[in-house]
């Protein structure tokens, strides 16, 4: 048995409770593989796990997607083979490796035009955006959505695909140049909250009739504004907590609001049966290769700077995707 560098934790708390330990990197069993990575995605849900707010059994390894080559493969995987490149988003976490045993479910082949640095910073933020804007609620060309986040990793992939779609997006983003970047990748308008309410801006946008779906990463801090921002029977997808939980409230405010509709997704739901993954993948890998959609690396960390770059999440002092290097 092998072992590999891998980032763990084994108490909940701040950046400085990772750190890297050799794990052993077992021979795959049945319907797994064994991956050689090169690089891993960074994302709050990281950021969630290692604080905490999504506990884990501890000792735990941390990362939820990567990207490398296959150099093993156990018994019933037939869609890959040893010496493919692949990417992925997956449980169990553990993606801050430099290489790992694995289920092989959820792990795709990356196609030629697409690099495994893109592989490893796409396939959370991109397979999230998929069921965002197509498996979530029915979207169409001259549909208008509240994006929040807008410049970050997801939020860049969303401005894009609204723009091949034909979907108005307002963005919402904490700087002039962040609302740039948004605005330079696709979205439609893009807010500075530093600006004052954001939901007022969205009401003057839309001519006082609100936006037909909200999606919110934020949380806490913006939740009671997305609804503010809604038409009546609008639909608010809550897919993140990145400013903390957002509190129980009254389910009869959406009601007092016009009908509204309100949904809390995760990508581990969407993808937990294997064709459905792979069909999302394959959507997103047809986005980047035609060039509708650019995968933009923005903070490249090596993986014993794991800290710093939690650290850069968490400051909100990134923009576009950002990895760790093997």
């Amino acid at each position: 048995m092998t072992t590999a560098k891998t980032v763990i934790i084994t108490t909940h708390g701040g950046p400085e409770v990772m750190t890297l330990a050799e794990r052993d990197v077992p021979s795959p069993g049945p319907g797994q593989i064994t991956i050689a990575q090169t690089a891993a995605g960074l994302n709050f849900i990281d950021v969630y796990q290692r604080s905490g707010m999504y506990p884990m059994q501890l000792p735990a390894a941390l990362g939820m997607e990567g990207a490398g080559t296959v150099t093993a493969i156990g018994t019933g995987v037939t869609h890959l083979a040893p010496g493919m490149r692949v990417a992925y988003a997956a449980n169990p976490p553990g993606s801050y490796a430099i290489a790992r045993t694995m289920p092989a479910a959820q792990v795709c082949q990356l196609p030629d035009g697409i690099s495994s640095d893109e592989g490893a910073a796409m396939m959370l933020k991109g397979m999230t955006v998929q069921f965002l804007f197509r498996r979530t609620t029915p979207l169409k060309a001259g549909d208008t959505v509240l994006f929040h986040a807008a410049a970050g990793g997801v939020g860049l992939i969303a401005c894009q695909w609204a723009r091949s779609e034909g979907i108005t997006l307002i963005g919402t983003a904490g700087s002039d140049a962040k609302c740039t970047l948004a605005l330079e990748h696709g979205a439609t308008h893009c807010i500075n909250y530093a600006n004052g309410d954001f939901a007022a801006q969205v009401r003057d946008l839309t001519g006082a009739k609100g936006v037909d779906v909200v999606m919110d990463s934020v949380g806490a801090t913006t939740f009671d504004g997305s609804l503010n921002c809604l038409r009546p029977f609008g639909m608010m997808i809550s897919f993140g907590n990145a400013s903390g939980k957002v509190p129980p409230f009254d389910i009869g405010v959406l009601a007092a609001k016009g009908s509204l509709k309100l949904t809390r997704p995760t990508l581990f739901s969407h993808i937990s049966d294997h064709d459905t993954c792979q069909q999302m993948a394959a959507d997103l890998f047809a986005k980047v290769t035609s060039g509708a959609v650019k995968i933009r690396i923005d903070q490249r960390f090596p993986l014993d700077a794991v800290a710093d770059a939690h650290r850069a999440l968490e400051a909100r002092a990134t923009t576009g995707c950002t990895i760790l290097t093997m």
